[in-house]
């Protein structure tokens, strides 16, 4: 099976904190997101995987470099997402590809969705659920999805995870910005028909500072699943990374991550994701944030 990791975006709504570091390289509990991933698609079978980026790709580079089975292919300009699946066009082989975006985390099953996808026998398959905040695909009842980008009831969240047949993508222009939505919506308008799969379960986009601490609170205090390609101790809401450094143990409340990070005397800390390099000055009381560096 082969699947592609869009990574390429440059994470806007996460400045400052993407000019140090693209989003799909935040980590999570510790360890890079895109890695954990990498490996949540290997673990379920997907023997060939392919990740795009553009954004302090060669983070992304020097990260894979060297894993089995995955492809990198770092673009010189920013593609969209119809573009960078274009521009992976060559290095597919003729069998569905799985794509799934580089910010999301979810509980949701990489090869149930595959398969669904072999079964159904249409050459397009968006996995959706009920998310208030971004439902905008209309799906009926015996036809799949019938809109995309529309609003109102018998509408769903579009998951960032779809099958399709390879073939879909050599409509799309090479080397030239575009979004898959867009040729899907041709596809529907030349009466072609696309699979809703409906997923049930956690999803995040992580697209926000609030959503990252949201879902580091959920995964601490045991409210979301944990993959178990993340490791650790489950129900220990107070984690930091092994080259920590305390002048004295901070007091901390509800849940805290810290990567390797240096802390001075008479710190408190509630709710705070901190990655490695960062130091926390003695005296300082910090709540509800993010901390990079």
């Amino acid at each position: 099976m082969q699947a592609m990791i869009l990574a390429a975006g440059f994470g806007t709504r996460l400045l400052p904190h993407t000019l140090l570091r693209p989003k799909p390289l935040f980590p999570i509990l510790n360890r890079p997101l895109l890695l954990l991933t990498v490996e949540r698609l290997q673990n379920a079978g997907f023997s060939r995987i392919i990740v795009n980026c553009h954004h302090l790709g060669e983070q992304i580079v020097d990260l894979l470099q060297g894993m089995a089975g995955v492809t990198v292919l770092l673009e010189d300009t920013i593609l969209g997402t119809g573009g960078g699946l274009r521009g992976a066009l060559p290095h597919l082989h003729d069998a569905p590809l799985l794509i799934t975006n580089g910010d999301i985390y979810h509980d949701f099953d990489f090869a149930r969705l595959y398969a669904g996808h072999r079964q159904e026998g249409r050459r397009v398959s968006l996995a959706v659920h009920d998310y208030p905040r971004f439902n905008n695909v209309r799906v009926e009842a015996g036809r799949g999805i019938t809109a995309i980008g529309t609003s109102g009831e018998g509408c769903l969240a579009f998951t960032g995870l779809h099958v399709i047949d390879p073939e879909v993508l050599e409509d799309i222009a090479p080397g030239r910005y575009s979004c898959i939505l867009h040729r899907y919506r041709q596809l529907l308008a030349l009466g072609e028909e696309i699979a809703a799969v409906r997923m049930h379960g956690y999803w995040t986009d992580m697209g926000t500072p609030a959503d990252y601490l949201a879902l580091h609170g959920g995964l601490l205090t045991g409210a979301i699943p944990r993959w178990s390609e993340i490791g650790g101790e489950e129900g220990a809401a107070f984690l930091c990374g092994p080259g920590t450094r305390m002048e004295a143990r901070p007091e901390w409340e509800d849940w805290c991550c810290l990567g390797d990070v240096d802390i001075g005397a008479g710190v408190h800390l509630a709710r705070v994701v901190a990655w490695d390099g960062v130091r926390i000055a003695s005296g300082c009381r910090l709540a509800d944030v993010l901390l990079s560096a």
